[in-house]
């Protein structure tokens, strides 16, 4: 049984129910770090076997098996379902991807139930909250896999083969959107012998670009935005990306968008004459498929075919690689809930503090008070 005179805050770590969702909020190894240093951590049984961690592991790195929903602080992955807000008793602190600009969000139920929600999507891009940073780790994740996706689908090789019959030219690979899961994809694609390629509105991350050994697509339009992101193009600005864009494409073998504006339907990048244009047998890897997607011939969540060009939409990469996801994330969420505690290992977040505050989306002032 759990010490019930033990000075540390209770932590709970929930099973995952979303479809397809097999990652884990916390892996053995940070919650024996959080053990350690007084915290008491509860594990629904089962919590990590989709990610390959069996509940004997979490026993051994100090936690109990038992019911996370009555912890103090619940810690996720995906978005809380309805069933699971009920569960969710008023006063508990609730960690985990909580999509709060969505309109089709959990967060009213969450505010209405007196719960203290923060979402790690919230969290400020600043130099000291990157170890928090988990839309970075879990694109990181996003971008190497779709590169073994695009590799998988492409009927050609990536690298260069110099063979008794001949030699085979490396396959061209541009990646639309260099932010981090743009930057794993061109790094990857490099690694795996293709040409890779990269182009964004934002004019300084063209030396990031080259960084990874890839080349930089100069079309003439800029949009750097705030927090790391772009802004959203004007009309003309548009209009003068489709026409430059649609005869770039053309000419590679593999187009991986990751384009995305915080809160906005992504942004259209590849038109359907530019998949017209493509070679048959190119494919497009879409990771905005979840508000969208950036090609406008992209079904979110299907693989489909159109003139000749192999179109992949995939929902949720990170989930199918779940041990890595989960190790990467388990961290981010450590390193917040650390910051909310005090010396003691009891819960006393500290709302002066930006990453807090900003993450904070659900009773902030009940929770100062």
């Amino acid at each position: 049984m759990l010490d019930e005179e033990a000075r540390g805050a209770l932590v709970g770590v929930v099973r995952e129910t979303a479809e397809g969702e097999r990652r884990v909020a916390l892996v053995p190894k940070v919650v024996s770090s959080l053990v350690s240093k007084g915290i008491q951590v509860v594990v629904e049984a089962g919590a990590g076997l989709g990610a390959l961690i069996p509940d004997e592991l979490y026993v051994g790195a100090g936690a109990e098996i038992g019911n996370p929903w009555s912890a103090d602080v619940v810690v996720k992955v995906a978005p809380p379902s309805e069933i699971e807000v009920g569960k969710l008793a008023s006063g508990t602190t609730l960690i985990g991807f909580l999509t709060p600009r969505n309109a089709d969000t959990s967060i009213p139920a969450l505010a209405a139930g007196g719960v203290h929600a923060f979402a790690v999507e919230a969290i400020p891009r600043i130099s000291r909250a990157q170890v928090m940073d988990a839309l970075s780790s879990q694109a990181n994740v996003a971008g190497y896999k779709a590169v073994l996706l695009a590799a998988s689908q492409s009927p050609r090789f990536f690298p260069m083969l110099t063979t008794a019959a001949g030699t085979v030219k490396p396959a061209t690979v541009l990646v639309l959107g260099v932010g981090v899961a743009g930057l794993q994809a061109l790094a990857t694609a490099k690694r795996l012998g293709a040409r890779p390629t990269g182009y964004d509105v934002r004019p300084e991350v063209a030396d990031q670009v080259r960084s990874v050994g890839a080349q930089w697509l100069e079309l003439g339009i800029e949009a750097a935005g705030e927090g790391g992101y772009a802004r959203e193009l004007s009309h003309g600005e548009r209009a003068q990306q489709q026409v430059a864009l649609e005869k770039a494409i053309s000419t590679f073998d593999v187009v991986i968008t990751t384009a995305l504006v915080p809160g906005r339907p992504a942004p259209r990048l590849v038109t359907a004459a530019a998949v017209a244009a493509m070679k048959p047998g190119s494919v497009i890897v879409d990771l905005a498929g979840e508000t969208g997607g950036n090609c406008e011939l992209t079904e979110p969540g299907q693989t489909v075919v159109k003139n000749s060009v192999t179109i992949c939409s995939p929902l949720n990469l990170p989930a199918t690689m779940p041990e890595h996801a989960s190790e990467l994330y388990s961290k981010n969420v450590s390193a917040l809930l650390e910051l909310m505690l005090d010396e003691s290992g009891s819960l006393a977040p500290d709302f002066a503090d930006e990453v807090l505050e900003k993450s904070c989306v659900t009773g902030l002032q009940r929770m100062r008070s």
